[in-house]
């Protein structure tokens, strides 16, 4: 497994990861009946970190993204942001600085991507139903910033001639990149993709490794899964493989595509799915 290069890569592979941690996963477990989907998984992400998450189909990576964002409950364990522990509730945790896209597409195909990014701009506005119904000066003032800012986010991640179509007439390269101004929209601290480069081919792949360094290099952190080891081990700082739900290995990506159990996970055994492909 080779590491592909783009000119803009994670930091210095040998050098010990700096800044503080920004969000961490304690002893994460999480059960579905007699299944145990994510095993006692410890996990870290420091600020301006890129942080990948691999495994084979069935290993429990969706399942701890869901388990990080809330949108589970976990069996047992904390999820700790900036070192307060977050409830498990999708909304508290959005609000307080972390977004995520999808495996699955989850745009609004009838609205425009305009419209889309400005969806995801609405959790940082505090117009009430009264004021927004009337459409009150409050409400006008705040529906006028957030279309200036989806503009802007569309434009940083090159969509910007776009912003009239509708989110479901654009190609499907445009559509990743939607979802990913969208959830940039919440103004988050930290961003996690599931799986951004899916059904992409090759120049698709490189752009969206460039995207997420310009997003890194705004100042957040950012947590990838994604089954493109090239793009993973070029992306990425450190490395978390993940097999039937427990951490295999955690690293620099040097360490982890050398590292003989990653290439026997993915070699030698054969997963069946969990939930959602996780």
């Amino acid at each position: 497994m080779s590491a592909v290069t783009t000119g803009r890569g994670p930091h210095d592979a040998a050098a010990e990861p700096a800044g503080k941690i920004v969000l961490q996963a304690n002893k994460i477990v999480m059960r579905f009946g007699g299944l145990v989907a994510v095993d006692n998984v410890d996990f870290e992400v420091r600020e301006g970190e890129i942080v990948g998450l691999i495994g084979p189909n069935g290993a429990g990576k969706t399942t701890f993204f869901n388990c990080l964002t809330g949108m589970y409950k976990p069996t047992s364990g904390t999820v700790t942001f900036f070192g307060q522990v977050l409830p498990p509730k999708p909304r508290a945790v959005v609000k307080a600085g972390m977004a995520r896209t999808f495996q699955n597409i989850r745009l609004f195909g009838n609205m425009t991507a305009l419209e889309n990014v400005m969806v995801g701009r609405y959790c940082r506005t505090s117009s009430g139903a009264i004021t927004s119904i009337l459409r009150g000066p409050k409400y006008q003032r705040e529906e006028r910033e957030s279309r200036d800012r989806a503009q802007e986010l569309l434009d940083f991640v090159g969509l910007g001639k776009s912003a009239e179509l509708l989110a479901r007439n654009l190609p499907y390269g445009d559509q990743r990149r939607l979802e990913i101004a969208r959830a940039l929209a919440t103004d988050p601290k930290v961003l996690l993709l599931d799986e951004p480069t899916a059904g992409m081919n090759p120049l698709e792949t490189q752009q969206t490794s460039e995207l997420v360094f310009k997003i890194r290099d705004q100042g957040l952190a950012v947590v990838v899964i994604e089954h493109d080891m090239r793009f993973i081990f070029g992306l990425c700082d450190r490395v978390l493989c993940l097999v039937r739900g427990a951490a295999l290995v955690w690293g620099t990506p040097a360490q982890v595509q050398s590292d003989p159990r990653v290439i026997e996970a993915y070699i030698g055994g054969a997963e069946t799915d969990d939930e959602e492909d996780a």
